[in-house]
């Protein structure tokens, strides 16, 4: 079963496009698009297991120059 998430994400004044591309090109990421709004870029992502999803987030999308805060919110099925 594949855990996917919504990850919210913060930016410098100006990074949102320069950082939604970065992104985009991370294993993982199915979606990375730069919005208006109290978030800069809204990102679609995939893993295999909560853990791995975490590791995702930590050590890829976080490490993005221009990042300043991210949210990530798990889709669950009720």
């Amino acid at each position: 079963m594949v855990v996917q998430a919504y990850i919210l994400v913060q930016t410098n004044v100006g990074k949102a496009a320069e950082v939604a591309t970065a992104i985009s090109a991370i294993q993982g990421v199915t979606l990375a698009e730069d919005v208006t709004g109290p978030y800069d870029v809204i990102v679609r992502a995939e893993a295999a297991s909560v853990d791995e999803l975490g590791q995702l987030v930590v050590a890829r999308v976080q490490t993005v120059p221009g990042i300043t805060r991210t949210v990530t919110c798990p889709v669950v099925h009720i």
